[in-house]
């Protein structure tokens, strides 16, 4: 367009921009565009925008990692009982099932929640790279998904099965035994010492279910994983059994989570951390239940605790 004199017939830059088709936008930029945008993000918006945005959307370099974690922190307290049902997991299920088809096999890393075995199966036929696998409170994932993932995925080097209490000490140590890599391990169970704090969000039959084979667990870890470097427990129902066979077979941890684990006498600690040369961060299992809030029928075996072990952990002023 040719500029007059006056100036008439000018096009400004923000007139521009809005005459611009972004579905012109080379396959490259659109592909450096969207590496910019979180997973689910994509799903609301870039991929409803035109044929050539869906077709970026879907590139499997923008899926080497699947990561809804920051999803699930940024929610509030008021749409986390929503998490646990149904059609919720249908959703989660939908799209890792995607970004594991659309990665093309290329996916290092999944960190999701409340999906279910059918997804996770679907994932581990399809992710002979898979590096990380994070999959707290997933009440529908059991032994059947894990068994595959320790076939398929032997290049796994952390995995989070926290509060997943259809998994068992069977997933274990075919995790041991498949993935020889494995350095970081969580297997953080919720809180059955007060566990009104998840009132209202956690479905009450699911916290009856709280895995109670603590030392079974524990012996399966120091049998078949003993190259951990990071070791989470927090309120494991293991005693201190259950705590020196893994300071006898987990020589190379870092770090060791134990808090909330109430079964631990201190003597015994400090005799298993006393054979964990490498240990750097440790985390006792210190449990504060405020004296305003006690009741002495539910903590009254608590306050036994206290004074038999005089360790001054599980009450506060």
């Amino acid at each position: 367009m040719e500029k007059s004199d006056d100036g008439e017939g000018k096009m400004g830059a923000k007139e521009i921009e809005n005459h611009r088709d972004w579905a012109d936008l080379t396959h490259v930029c659109l592909i450096n565009v969207l590496s910019r945008v979180g997973h689910e993000d994509r799903w609301k918006g870039p991929m409803l925008v035109c044929r050539s945005w869906l077709h970026a959307s879907k590139d499997p370099s923008l899926f080497s990692t699947f990561d809804l974690e920051p999803r699930f922190q940024s929610t509030t307290s008021e749409d986390s009982p929503l998490w646990w049902r149904p059609d919720f997991e249908a959703k989660i299920d939908g799209m890792l099932r995607s970004a594991v088809d659309w990665s093309e096999g290329r996916i290092e890393e999944i960190r999701v929640r409340h999906c279910s075995d059918r997804s996770l199966a679907f994932a581990a036929e399809r992710s002979p790279n898979l590096q990380v696998l994070s999959i707290k409170s997933c009440p529908n994932v059991t032994d059947t998904s894990i068994a595959k993932i320790a076939s398929r995925c032997c290049m796994l080097r952390e995995l989070d099965i926290s509060y997943c209490y259809e998994i068992s000490y069977k997933s274990l140590e075919l995790i041991g035994r498949g993935c020889p890599n494995l350095k970081v391990l969580k297997r953080n169970l919720m809180n059955w010492l007060d566990p009104s704090q998840h009132s209202g969000i956690v479905p009450s039959a699911y916290l009856n279910a709280l895995p109670q084979d603590g030392d079974r667990e524990a012996s399966v870890i120091a049998e078949h994983m003993c190259n951990l470097e990071h070791l989470e427990l927090k309120f494991s129902k293991m005693s201190d059994k259950g705590l020196a066979l893994i300071s006898d077979g987990c020589g190379s941890l870092e770090h060791l989570d134990l808090f909330g684990c109430a079964n631990l006498r201190s003597q015994a600690m400090e005799h298993a951390f006393a054979k964990l040369k490498n240990l750097k961060k440790l985390v006792r299992p210190n449990f504060f239940i405020p004296r305003s809030s006690f009741n002495a029928e539910r903590y009254g075996h608590w306050r036994l605790y206290d004074e038999r072990f005089q360790t001054g952990a599980f009450f506060q002023i």
